[in-house]
């Protein structure tokens, strides 16, 4: 006989034993041995039942989810919440801590120490899903709450509840002002808006200077250049707010005293137009289109020889000194970034990183010795460098030229505008180079950035010929920040 016959035969043979069934089949023809179920307890013999279900109505089990990633835990819900908050989806934190603790027995009475738990927590925390503990004390035992609450949630979910909530910072995306500027050019190297310490600001519109209040609202024109058929090129005001320089397309640059609505001096030297312009005092630094930078100073202008650096190869677009006054970095159509100091004729730092012209510049006053600059339509990105040791740090590319760079002098943080393709305003929040806030409006590029003296709003002009204004920063954390027993001007009357 074959093996094949053999096994099936056995398989057709029917048991010695029949198990019991629930009926009784009614074919006579031959039919399959029905399968015996063994259970660990006792079954009665009354009644029987083709399928075992275990029972596990004496165990106590607690399961603990601490193990889980938070994108495993949250369900749909919480996920739509985190979606439609963008400040740390706090809101879908806290509803994750009532779960916890009505649900799971948790004793959870504020969410700012899971936020910094869910920051710190480690991806890979997610592998071990669960883990099983046995309860020491009954729920009710802990929750302690009182018998005659009208809220269903227990006593510390409503105190999880009535925890302080961090306002959420909005910035809002349309400006609180717009003023018309004609004649406003769209050229990326000049730099024609600037706002005093007087809370003045001052444009340069075609070949005119206009004074804007911002406290009065009143508009003056300062000085007209047409009878030399010359164009203003750039604006800087001093710290004290009370001079103004007018960089010229000629070359010469023009000081004004605002108080007295005069000329008080004119600075030659330049044989081509200053298109960058930073006060140190009573030191005035000039960039041209001749490659030159020179510094002079305004007093005594015959007496005291001019310095001259001349490193650039190409156009000087961006200049701006450090906050302690004892650097200059300068930025070139030659896509250099150079530092120079108040004794060196040569430059002490050279950064060669950027694939296009240079005209942002912003020195941090937070972190000393930190630099940020922007790179052209070719580069799109901003740069961080460590002056102090002459290294680059970090760099995000914005999609867009980058056409000015501020920072906060509140807070850690940063704007930038942008020109092609976007032409947008973008506040970053340093070091972790999150985009706080995007803000549109402007239809041309974005050329000119200046700050309000207060620190809270700023004024961007652009080709399109209008400036806007913006609320971006808050000073509330600096006010706390200055009442240190250390700083002994804030007790001085």
């Amino acid at each position: 006989m074959d093996v094949d016959q053999c096994d099936e035969k056995k398989m057709l043979q029917q048991p010695k034993t029949k198990p019991q069934t629930p009926t009784k089949s009614t074919s006579s023809s031959p039919s399959l041995p029905t399968p015996i179920f063994y259970s660990p307890t006792k079954i009665s013999n009354s009644s029987s039942f083709d399928r075992f279900i275990p029972t596990r109505l004496n165990n106590n089990w607690q399961t603990a989810f601490s193990m889980i990633s938070e994108n495993n835990r949250s369900s749909s819900v919480t996920k739509k919440i985190r979606e439609n908050n963008g400040e740390g989806s706090r809101d879908g934190i806290a509803y994750s801590c009532l779960l916890k603790n009505e649900l799971l027995g948790a004793s959870i009475e504020d969410v700012k120490g899971q936020c910094e738990e869910r920051r710190i927590l480690s991806p890979l925390a997610g592998k071990n899903l669960f883990k099983y503990t046995t309860p020491t004390k009954d729920r009710s035992l802990l929750d302690q709450s009182s018998p005659y609450s009208l809220s269903p949630l227990s006593a510390k979910s409503q105190k999880l509840l009535r925890s302080p909530r961090k306002a959420t910072r909005k910035i809002s995306r349309i400006p609180f002002k717009v003023l018309d500027a004609p004649e406003l050019q769209d050229d990326f190297y000049l730099n024609l808006v600037d706002w005093s310490s007087q809370n003045v600001l001052s444009v340069g519109l075609g070949s005119s200077v206009y004074l804007w209040s911002a406290c009065t609202s009143q508009v003056t024109r300062l000085c007209d250049l047409s009878g030399d058929n010359n164009s203003v090129t750039s604006v800087a005001w001093n710290e004290r707010g009370n001079l103004v320089a007018v960089g010229t397309h000629s070359g010469y640059i023009q000081i004004w005293d605002v108080a007295m609505n005069k000329q008080v001096n004119k600075l030659q030297g330049h044989n081509a137009r200053v298109g960058a312009l930073a006060w140190n005092g009573e030191i005035l630094s000039s960039g041209s289109r001749d490659r030159l930078i020179l510094q002079r100073d305004v007093r005594t202008p015959s007496l005291v020889g001019e310095r001259k650096l001349g490193a650039h190869r190409q156009e000087v677009c961006g200049l701006k000194w450090s906050p302690d006054k004892q650097y200059l970095a300068s930025g070139g159509n030659d896509n250099r970034l150079y530092v120079w100091n108040l004794h060196s004729l040569s430059p002490i730092q050279t950064y060669t990183e950027h694939l296009a012209a240079v005209k942002a510049i912003a020195w941090s006053p937070h972190h000393h010795g930190l630099l940020a600059s922007g790179g052209g339509t070719a580069d799109r990105c901003i740069r961080f460098w460590n002056t102090l040791t002459g290294q680059p740090m970090q760099c995000v590319d914005t999609g867009s030229q980058v056409c000015n760079l501020a920072w906060s002098k509140h807070s850690s943080e940063l704007v930038s505008t942008h020109g092609y393709s976007q032409n947008q305003i973008l506040v970053w929040k340093y070091p972790s180079l999150t985009q706080v806030a995007k803000l549109t409006g402007h239809s041309y590029r974005v050329l000119y950035l200046a700050m309000s003296p207060d620190g809270e709003a700023i004024v961007t002009g652009a080709g399109d010929e209008t400036l806007r204004f913006w609320n971006v920063f808050s000073k509330a954390r600096s006010q706390k920040e200055n009442k240190s027993v250390l700083n002994l001007f804030t007790s001085i009357r």
